[in-house]
């Protein structure tokens, strides 16, 4: 430790103790560490406040409790605010524990600040992230034990090779096979989907198979599987823009808790270094 010349926080030449710092890092990881784990528990506490208020005001009932439009709605601006506020609390914490710099110019520690809130927010990412997954996979563990014929049914709705199977056994009078119809339907709607349309072949399969068990005529029938292919499209592409939409607004929250946990951080770090010792 010696006495020397020295770059305040304010920019400014003062006398002063210079510490020998050129092997120090800029990162402060326990106040990140810190700041992370503020940031992570916050944002659990808010979110579990968030799907309790939600629930409570959401009923199975028609036209009882909340639409599912509005709700919609509160869970994305609600989302948002987590992030604001559990980033911007864990970033103040980050700048305002780390280690003060010293002989370190202005300019450098507001960089330095706001890579340690960007840090916290990041490190309290991952920590969420994997909390809820790891409980997301427990859950669905604990049901498909509790279960084995929802299991059953998970393991044949990925099994694509039924579709292919089932056209070897098509028959010229569909629905005499003790098999099930309905599995079969499934499958090849499954395929239809994933081809964006109904192979001809198909078309006129279901149509029979459609008249054999409704006792439908031929064209109503072919009428029916039209419409209700028509219907599946159209529920495929709500659902493809309900999750584009909504990995939008995450990405739009994460971006505004990155930006509040690094701004926090440089107001946190600028209360430290103007602290005075009484």
């Amino acid at each position: 430790m010696e006495t020397t010349e020295a770059v305040t926080h304010d920019g400014e030449l003062g006398w002063g103790t210079a510490y020998r710092q050129p092997d120090s890092s800029g990162v402060s990881w326990g106040a990140v560490i810190g700041g992370a784990f503020v940031t992570a528990a916050f944002s659990l506490i808010l979110l579990a406040l968030g799907a309790g208020l939600g629930l409570s005001s959401v009923s199975p009932w028609s036209n009882i409790g909340a639409s599912a439009s509005a709700v919609g709605a509160a869970a994305i601006i609600w989302l948002i605010l987590i992030e604001i506020v559990a980033s911007a609390l864990g970033g103040y914490l980050t700048g305002r524990l780390r280690t003060k710099w010293v002989v370190i110019h202005t300019d450098e520690v507001y960089f330095r600040d706001t890579a340690n809130g960007f840090l916290a927010w990041a490190v309290a990412l991952v920590i969420t992230v994997t909390f809820l997954a790891s409980a997301a996979t427990s859950m669905v563990g604990s049901a498909s034990q509790a279960s084995p014929s929802a299991q059953g049914a998970a393991v044949s709705a990925i099994d694509r090779n039924g579709y292919f199977v089932d056209t070897l056994f098509r028959s010229d009078h569909p629905g005499s096979e003790s098999k099930d119809v309905q599995t079969e339907a499934g499958r090849i709607f499954a395929h239809a989907l994933r081809q964006a349309e109904i192979p001809p072949a198909d078309r006129s399969y279901l149509a029979r198979l459609v008249a054999a068990k409704t006792g439908l005529s031929l064209p109503d029938a072919e009428k029916r599987v039209a419409d209700v292919f028509s219907e599946a499209r159209q529920a495929e592409d709500r659902a493809r823009k309900v999750t584009a939409d909504l990995l939008l607004w995450i990405f739009l929250a994460l971006l505004m808790g990155a930006f509040s946990a690094s701004y926090a951080a440089t107001i946190g770090g600028r209360q430290r270094d103007h602290v005075k010792l009484a």
